[in-house]
């Protein structure tokens, strides 16, 4: 018996929900089958899934394809429809036990070639929780799913439901059982993590939560929040940020843009100002803070002088880790249909000004860092990561998962050198 294999595609989340269905798919006993898990977020994404789909059915001839994800949940017409695909099923039907019970061997009975519902009436997070996901020396935690808000260039939504929360309770079981086992760092993941609690009892905020977790686990050494929204950072998480060494000192901003008529455009709630503010800010309350960053480059409308505000936003707050996404149009968005699209030759050429000025800051930041001393968490032998996520190289090899305390003393092809 063949166990499934899984190709996925997209975002830390879905990387996390892959190793939820390979633990589903095992306990039900499913084989000789390809999972695909796939991504929406640009027409690219959707594309490159379909490319795939055709490699993986042309490598896999006589295995079931099956395709699941956030394209297969916004699209599953586009996929039921190709003749290498044998099941389509959503980000629900995914995390659900009785969906792998059916597709495996011994199901008597019929089963639908697409089974995907309403994702906006779904109100729980799956309730399968995986231990230890990630490297030995990092563990991802998924504490809330979905997002409430419309921004106008996004399809994950209507690929992922309303925001739905884990609640605390849960989360902080899962973290002292991952503790146990010996992880060094946890990483909580979300598709809004700052819309954590809205839908939960007296609702908390993503602060309370962070505060929660590192009172209940004294002996977590490292704790570390993936993509956030500024505008909604609460008070509590601002007082964590100042107070708490555990908590790792590197955010990862849903910027978006850099200027006031396309964040509006966007439908996005904050504004350039709002931006600067909260960076400037949390760098008072934590000097050594650094900034990753999303930002869309070529949105519908963006002229020379929108653009270049995005790009003086890269040093207005000084940002270090760059996501850059070339506007990709999404049917079904509320931005596909503005009359004034930039043209591609444009968009690429302002994609790779935006990646030049983010290279520009990670040489910057790497200079900073030489003759400074930091904790390490190993993720192999040779590298690690210091608590702002930058890389570092050790020639001599180090023990995996381990907090290595160590001098840096130069840097090398976009790494710290140890």
């Amino acid at each position: 018996m063949q166990p499934p294999k899984f190709t996925t595609l997209g975002c830390r989340l879905n990387a996390y929900e892959t190793e939820a269905m390979k633990d589903l798919s095992q306990q039900a006993g499913l084989s000789n089958a390809v999972v695909v898990n796939t991504c929406a977020v640009t027409a690219e994404a959707v594309r490159k899934a379909r490319q795939e789909i055709r490699k993986l059915r042309r490598e896999n001839p006589d295995s079931t394809i099956i395709v699941t994800g956030c394209a297969a949940q916004t699209e599953p017409e586009t996929f039921a429809a190709m003749d290498e695909v044998d099941r389509v099923i959503g980000n629900t039907e995914k995390m659900q036990p009785d969906t792998w019970k059916q597709m495996a061997g011994d199901f008597i009975g019929e089963t639908e070639k697409v089974q995907v519902d309403d994702i906006m009436s779904v109100t729980e997070t799956a309730g399968h929780l995986i231990d230890g996901f990630g490297t030995r020396s990092r563990a991802y935690v998924q504490v809330q799913n979905g997002c409430d808000h419309r921004c106008t260039f996004c399809i994950i939504p209507y690929g992922r439901g309303n925001s739905r929360s884990v609640p605390a309770g849960v989360v902080v079981d899962q973290i002292k059982r991952l503790v146990d086992k010996g992880f060094n760092e946890v990483v909580l993941t979300g598709v809004d993590l700052t819309s954590w609690g809205a839908d939960l009892p007296a609702t908390p905020k993503l602060g309370d939560l962070v505060m929660r977790i590192l009172k209940l686990v004294p002996d977590l050494p490292r704790l570390r929040i993936s993509s956030i929204d500024s505008i909604e950072v609460d008070e509590n998480l601002m007082m964590a940020i100042a107070t708490e060494p555990r908590l790792m000192p590197h955010l990862h901003l849903s910027l978006q843009h850099g200027d006031d008529l396309i964040l509006k455009r966007m439908a996005r709630r904050h504004l350039r100002d709002d931006a600067i503010r909260f960076c400037e800010e949390a760098k008072k309350l934590r000097p050594e803070m650094t900034y990753g960053a999303d930002i869309i480059a070529g949105f519908p409308t963006e002229s020379d002088g929108h653009f270049e505000n995005s790009l003086k936003l890269v040093k207005d707050c000084d940002l270090t880790w760059l996501h850059v996404f070339p506007y990709s149009k999404r049917e079904g968005t509320p931005a596909a249909k503005i009359p004034n699209q930039v043209p591609g030759p444009i968009i690429k050429t302002r994609a790779a000004q935006l990646r030049a000025a983010g290279d520009a800051q990670v040489s910057l930041h790497l200079q900073t860092q030489i003759g400074k001393t930091h904790h390490i968490l190993m993720e192999n032998p040779h590298m690690g990561r210091t608590e702002q996520f930058t890389e570092v190289h050790f020639d001599a090899p180090q023990i995996e998962g381990a907090v290595v305390t160590a001098k840096i003393i130069g840097q090398k092809d976009g790494q710290l050198v140890a």
